[in-house]
């Protein structure tokens, strides 16, 4: 009977000193998720946007490119460690340069603090947090159409 009363707490023992690593293992796993999450939703509204820039109009590109972008852009949870400083925080950018457009889209986020000091030794900082930057270059016209609006009206009108 002596034999069983000391191993009666063992597994109480165990448990508490294998919870917290089983904690932190979690979380250090999570964060990278969070990121690639956020990552592949900026990088799908930035493939997008530059899909609907290549057929909206030059006058209202831009504003059109940023609108959607925003709105595709509210898929990611407004918590620092998907992104940080909510709406007025994401910046949308367009240029055109020859018949290819370029959409970037810049964000913010904040680490667990786990990740915090990974992240920043190989992460671009500034002052509000972690920066994620995705860029999409499309062609707005594929090389083999040949000709301008005017000559596919006046083939298929």
């Amino acid at each position: 009977m002596g034999k069983d009363r000391g191993q009666r707490g063992q597994a109480t023992v165990e448990a508490a000193a294998l919870i917290p690593v089983m904690m932190v293992v979690l979380a250090l796993l999570m964060q990278p998720a969070m990121l690639l999450y956020t990552r592949s939703v900026m990088s799908g509204a930035a493939a997008e946007a530059a899909r609907l820039a290549s057929t909206a109009s030059v006058d209202e590109r831009d504003e059109l490119c940023r609108s959607y972008v925003l709105r595709r852009l509210e898929a990611v949870p407004s918590v620092s460690c998907f992104h940080a400083g909510g709406k007025e925080d994401w910046q949308v950018s367009t240029s055109v340069s020859g018949s290819s457009i370029r959409i970037e889209i810049v964000g913010h986020v904040r680490p667990l603090p786990l990740m915090g000091a990974l992240a920043q030794a190989f992460s671009e900082r500034d002052e509000q947090g972690i920066v994620l930057r995705v860029s999409c270059e499309r062609e707005m016209r594929a090389d083999w159409v040949k000709g301008g609006y005017d000559d596919w009206v006046e083939t298929w009108g």
